[in-house]
């Protein structure tokens, strides 16, 4: 396989313009491309600027607004729900993370919860906002249904993903950065394209049946929680990612 090298800058600005001929004002264009790149920088190619040709055919397919309406519809001093207008989550997530440390500022804790919004990046750029104030930030996101339950072959919970960060002075913070399932989507992704099979406990096929082929997706199966099966503690996968579904779905309403 043939690779490419790009400067940090070419993808940025590569993928600022994309984000401008989407529609997107240029605060949103530079702080989308910022939380790609950042992805990319971090070592999470998964999520990073290869994951702008979805954005894309979001945007086409009307499920993304290039220019939401952002704001908050329901308000405690340490609380908050936002309607992120179908916006692109990359905008949207900043938003409220900015909300909930302006609330732990001034009230010592802030929790806001998101609704109508789209696919964030990584959940560690969010809660890093947060450890640069000197505060622990905590992020987390339902997604799109592709994990099957322990025991199902039936699609139910997304990828789901959490992320805890925490400030440790004159030490690099301590992040811990994580899908609830045994693998995020986006690492399919990157096999597909180098054409080779994933490891044992990622996927399983449409009949429950482990597999190694990384199309299995688009062949009607499913990604496995975290812990792959119920010996190695997929119940504990399938609880984690039931939590994050809760608290970021239920909860924001």
């Amino acid at each position: 396989m043939n690779f490419i090298t790009f400067t940090e800058s070419h993808l940025r600005n590569f993928t600022y313009n994309v984000f401008k001929k989407m529609g997107c004002s240029d605060e949103h264009a530079t702080l989308a491309t910022d939380v790609l790149v950042r992805s990319d920088l971090r070592g999470i190619d998964s999520h990073g600027v290869a994951r702008l040709s979805g954005y894309v055919r979001l945007w086409e397919k009307n499920r993304i607004n290039a220019k939401p309406n952002i704001k908050i519809v329901h308000e405690t001093p340490t609380t908050a729900t936002i309607d992120g207008d179908a916006g692109l989550g990359l905008v949207v997530a900043p938003f409220a993370m900015k909300v909930a440390i302006e609330k732990a500022e001034k009230y010592g804790s802030g929790w806001v919860s998101v609704k109508n919004s789209n696919h964030f990046g990584i959940a560690g750029y969010h809660a890093l906002m947060a450890v640069e104030k000197d505060m622990i930030g905590i992020s987390m996101t339902n997604a799109s249904p592709l994990v099957a339950p322990t025991y199902a072959n039936e699609r139910l919970l997304g990828t789901n993903p959490m992320c805890y960060a925490f400030p440790a002075g004159k030490y690099p913070p301590v992040i811990v950065d994580m899908a609830t399932s045994a693998a995020a989507n986006g690492k399919l992704e990157i096999a597909q394209r180098a054409n080779k099979p994933v490891p044992d406990g990622w996927v399983q096929d449409k009949n429950g049946e482990n597999s190694i082929d990384p199309n299995e997706l688009k062949n009607g199966g499913s990604l496995l929680p975290l812990g792959s099966d119920k010996d190695h503690g997929s119940h504990k996968g399938y609880g984690l990612s039931a939590t994050v579904d809760i608290l970021s779905a239920v909860l924001s309403g």
